[in-house]
């Protein structure tokens, strides 16, 4: 069952990514390593996010364990296993926080219509969620480890979008990442390239006004 069209909002859902608009990461301690084995700031994530590296984990395919040591394998030939190893890890326990202004504007617009995280991330996200204070945060979370189907693939868009209970092109998709909002326009939703919350508020205070 979908929403009406004949709805005076502008939109009927809002479906938000998670990682880059709501959680950030402190890589402080990564670089700080990096740098020791004299390496380029960034190293260890292009390797770790490598498609042939990452989607397995997204897919929840993989524990965050064995994405370490697929990690180290990317790595080898660049600094010995047992320094490739703590770079991984520095990776895997890299300590998270919330956007409080963006948790705040998104919690408005609860208020009004359904809000569902659609992220990329692993089969820990439930306590992740848990430990940022935002475990009954969104309506419903579409997490790709938890669906098997991973942003950019049309099936986690739709999923979302039927959790909802809205129409495709009656949702409001949210990230940081061009090829997701390109994929999720494709469909009939109306997309925002994410890149801090003043990119939010125009959209969301539409909602917000009705």
């Amino acid at each position: 069952m979908t929403t009406s069209k004949l709805s005076s909002r502008p939109f009927d859902a809002v479906l938000c990514d998670l990682d880059n608009v709501i959680r950030f990461y402190d890589t402080t301690e990564l670089a700080r390593l990096e740098r020791g084995a004299g390496l380029m700031e960034g190293t260890t994530e292009k390797v770790a996010f490598a498609p042939e590296i990452d989607r397995p984990l997204l897919l929840g395919a993989i524990t965050k364990r064995q994405w370490v040591e697929s990690i180290v394998i990317g790595l080898a030939g660049q600094v010995p296993e047992v320094q490739a190893r703590e770079l991984g890890t520095a990776l895997a326990e890299a300590p998270f926080r919330a956007d409080d202004v963006v948790v705040a504007m998104l919690l408005q617009v609860r208020a009004h219509v359904p809000l569902v995280l659609v992220t990329n991330a692993t089969v820990e996200l439930e306590d992740d969620l848990a430990s940022l204070g935002l475990a009954d945060f969104a309506d419903h979370v579409v997490s790709s480890a938890r669906v098997g189907v991973a942003k950019p693939d049309r099936k986690i868009y739709e999923i979302a979008a039927e959790q909802a209970g809205v129409a495709m092109d009656r949702c409001l998709f949210v990230d940081d990442r061009l090829e997701n909002i390109q994929a999720a326009v494709g469909l009939g939703m109306t997309g925002v390239h994410y890149r801090e919350p003043a990119d939010l508020r125009g959209p969301l205070g539409l909602l917000l006004s009705n």
